[in-house]
């Protein structure tokens, strides 16, 4: 559906000079997402992190040229073919456009809130309901202030059935989304502690995602919950509930008489109204179960047929929560979202292409199947796809499936092929031919892309680190939070990104506007350029006969003594090099690296004495700034380097940035940020001083190879190491220390996560593998084992053998394949 832009700035109230006409069709909050801007309308955001209205000049070259802000700058005078409607505040006027929109439509909307669960049944429902009804649903987990009027506004002409998660994280949240979603039907998944920081109480947070049920027809939940039933009594929502339950005596229209879990599937025994049936689900998990259990309860409210429930319940598909990277044969790389295909997926997914592929020697390539229930006529949606196609500069386009391939003249101006089907494109063998390439396979379930996956991906060994991409952005926008708006923040990336893989996290921070990285050496700065980082980078670890590596590359050294400023100076001479960019180091305390007070003065005159080089600026290190017992050193070299940072601007007679905090410091002397900080291991999840509210970035896990059943006086591994005076079950898995796990960890001094419980390591560890004791729990071969990760902390496996979480991350061995995720 497309607004006039007259039509807009009259719902927003907005105050307005002349309008030029224009119709809009797509609301944009990321002045990095435009693909179709003649039909787009800019709401410039302004956050804690960041204000959207600096980004209307970078719009207005791409051909935005239509925009919602909140005041009007002098640089946009020039604009006059532009249009700016003006309100109070831009995300209030973004959920109010929405909240219109919905109310066009008088059809059956879905709203889903809870504590977890909630994207899984969105999904669900869209699967076996998706036959029945033109579903237009949320894509992937928007289900935030912004996110859900973004997925409201897809709802069009052809809609006929609503499905909109709604996510909150602290109180006075989900009125807003209530009139935005507006549902008839409510589901409430649970409630539980996720983000429970955000309020005063369990109850608190109850009562807050009932604000979504106020104008609904009914409410499906569980029954036995008290505090769910409490909380509907104070609402005055009691009477619309819809309950399923487990106990016989309920007078619930559902009864849930029997679960019976086989080891990859579950037959649930149910009664509707008196009526005994039973389906069976694709998974055996305890959530998967509920979450199933609440789509029966909702397709039984929507008249669906017991038959027909049983019968798409049963082919249930796993919901792909996050697109991974993965390393793809011959120097390729694979981007797999092959569980769902529509046009606002193929953009988020395009997107995160695009944040990877910032080299031109890889081709970026889409391979698509047919777009399915978009709700567009075919030849509309293929235009927009192709629209996408063409501005995320796709180099190849592979288009599966009868449908994309019928209107294949759309992607004219990109390189294309189409196939029928997926075998076809297999049996193609093109495939075999694909290098040096990013690949985003794009795909609806039915046309299994997992096998194309398979095909393109190189295989390793089954032990992973998991990198959560998202968890990088909250840690980096949770610390910037804490900063004044001008302070810089510089995210160290060194010894590979402490062991995550520095590429893919400083292609995350790049996106997401990083001032600087730092390595440690440059063969990692240039490793950085040759993959499209283009942020400065400040090199720590400079070496004498390095400088014609760091000009080619831009690279900006620490400079720590004066050995190598004399080389610098002279090799910029040599070279006709001026004002090139360095960073002073500074001793005030830590005694490692850096020039002493004394040094200042012949300092600042060999400085002054050339133009080959330029203090850009001057910085010391904290030896123990995340230890209060050692405050009064820490405010003591503070107060030093302030009088020598200042002595070195003074000097040089222009502006130098200064900055001596690290990760503790940020956290525990923030009125000290100076000009810029240095943002390190908390950027992977671990607060240096035990500061709440940072998101676990990496998990690391692999599978048990073999499971045996051993007899009290026998022993486990090499030396005999492993006793056992009790019969006992041990499991094998498939890590050692030649992955990254230290010995240190053996003959129980290490534990392991396995289907929810902590187990001991046995024995010492070997170079690929290692022993667990799984005496009493319920194990089988090929289950995943946790190593560390969210609910094993790698800051408790440090602290067993004595070290700190930067040895452990750094430790991984190469050989451990890293995926790299986001939502």
């Amino acid at each position: 559906m497309k607004y006039s832009i007259h039509k807009i700035a009259k719902i927003l109230d907005a105050i307005v000079s002349d309008l030029n006409d224009a119709d809009i069709s797509i609301l944009l909050t990321d002045s990095r997402q435009v693909f179709y801007p003649a039909e787009t309308l800019f709401f410039a955001l302004s956050t804690k992190n960041n204000d959207g209205h600096k980004y209307i000049n970078e719009l207005y070259e791409l051909g935005v040229r239509n925009f919602v802000v909140s005041q009007i700058l002098p640089d946009w005078e020039n604009y006059n073919d532009a249009n700016f409607l003006v309100v109070t505040n831009t995300l209030a006027a973004l959920q109010r456009i929405a909240a219109y929109h919905r109310n066009q439509f008088d059809i059956p909307v879905i709203g889903i809130t809870g504590s977890n669960g909630k994207t899984v049944v969105k999904e669900w429902l869209y699967q076996i309901l998706h036959q029945d009804f033109n579903i237009t649903h949320s894509p992937r987990s928007y289900n935030s202030q912004i996110g859900v009027p973004l997925s409201v506004w897809q709802m069009n002409d052809h809609t006929q059935l609503g499905i909109f998660e709604a996510g909150i994280s602290q109180p006075e949240e989900m009125s807003k989304l209530e009139a935005i979603i507006r549902p008839t039907i409510g589901i409430l998944t649970n409630i539980g502690q996720a983000h429970q920081e955000g309020f005063k109480s369990m109850k608190q947070k109850c009562l807050e995602k009932l604000e979504l049920f106020i104008n609904c027809d009914v409410i499906i939940c569980e029954e036995e919950n008290e505090l769910i039933d409490e909380c509907m009594e104070i609402a005055c929502l009691s009477h619309k509930r819809l309950t399923w339950s487990r106990r016989g005596s309920s007078k619930s229209p559902l009864y849930i008489m029997k679960i019976e879990k086989q080891e990859k599937s579950t037959t649930i025994h149910y009664s509707v109204l008196g009526m005994a049936s039973k389906l069976v689900i694709p998974f055996s998990d305890d959530a998967s179960i509920e979450d199933a259990i609440h789509v029966l309860a909702t397709a039984f409210y929507l008249h669906m047929s017991l038959p027909d429930i049983n019968e798409r319940m049963s082919t249930l598909e796993p919901v792909a929560m996050r697109l991974d990277v993965r390393q793809g044969k011959n120097n390729s790389t694979l981007i797999n979202d092959s569980y769902n295909s529509d046009i606002n997926s193929l953009n988020i997914a395009l997107d995160f292409l695009a944040q990877r592929a910032t080299t031109s020697e890889q081709k970026k390539v889409l391979i698509i199947s047919d777009i399915p229930q978009s709700g567009l006529i075919p030849r509309e949606l293929y235009y927009l796809a192709a629209n996408l196609v063409l501005n995320k500069k796709i180099d190849l386009l592979i288009g599966i499936g009868q449908e994309i391939s019928a209107h294949k003249e759309m992607f004219k101006d990109t390189e294309s092929l189409f196939f029928n089907t997926t075998e076809d494109f297999i049996h193609s063998n093109i495939w075999h031919d694909f290098h040096d390439m990013f690949i985003l396979l794009k795909g609806a379930r039915s046309f299994s892309f997992e096998s194309i996956n398979k095909l393109l991906e190189v295989k390793t060994h089954e032990t992973v680190l998991d990198v959560d991409l998202d968890a990088i952005v909250h840690n980096f926008k949770f610390y910037r939070s804490k900063l004044n708006p001008k302070t810089k923040m510089i995210c160290m990336v060194k010894a590979d990104g402490y062991g995550t893989g520095s590429s893919e996290v400083a292609k995350t921070l790049q996106y997401h506007k990083c001032d600087y990285l730092a390595v440690a050496v440059a063969e990692e700065g240039v490793i950085l350029r040759k993959q499209g980082i283009k942020v400065p980078i400040i090199v720590l670890n400079s070496e004498v006969g390095g400088f014609e590596e760091l000009a080619t590359y831009s690279l900006e050294p620490e400079v720590y003594n004066f050995r190598i400023l004399d080389a610098f100076i002279k090799e910029a001479k040599l070279q006709g090099i001026t004002n090139y960019p360095i960073h002073i180091k500074i001793d005030t305390g830590m005694h490692r690296l850096g020039f002493t007070e004394e040094d200042i003065p012949e300092l600042m005159d060999r400085v002054k004495g050339q133009t080959g080089v330029r203090i850009q600026s001057v910085f010391s290190h904290l030896a123990a700034s995340e230890s209060w017992n050692f405050d009064d050193f820490t405010l003591q070299q503070i107060k030093t380097f302030k009088k020598i940072a200042g002595e070195v601007e003074d000097s040089c007679h222009y502006p130098v940035m200064k900055h001596i905090l690290n990760s503790a410091g940020i956290e525990r002397f923030p009125e000290e940020q100076l000009d810029m900080v240095r943002l390190g291991i908390s950027l992977y999840g671990v607060s240096a001083s035990g500061l709440n509210g940072l998101r676990n970035v990496c998990t690391l896990k692999t599978t048990i190879l073999q499971i045996k059943h051993i007899k009290a006086g026998e022993t486990v591994g090499y030396g005999r190491k492993g006793h056992f005076d009790h019969d006992a079950t041990i499991a094998t898995i498939r890590i050692g220390y030649a992955d990254g796990i230290s010995r240190q960890f053996g003959n129980g001094v290490g534990v392991v996560l396995v289907n929810g419980y902590q187990v001991s390591i046995v024995g010492n560890i070997c170079m690929d593998l290692t022993m667990i004791d799984v005496t009493g729990i319920e194990v089988k071969e090929g289950d995943i084992v946790t190593i560390f990760g969210e609910n094993l902390p790698v800051t408790d496996l440090a602290k067993k053998i004595n070290t700190i979480p930067y040895e452990i991350f750094t430790s991984i061995s190469n050989r451990v394949k890293h995926i790299y995720y986001k939502e």
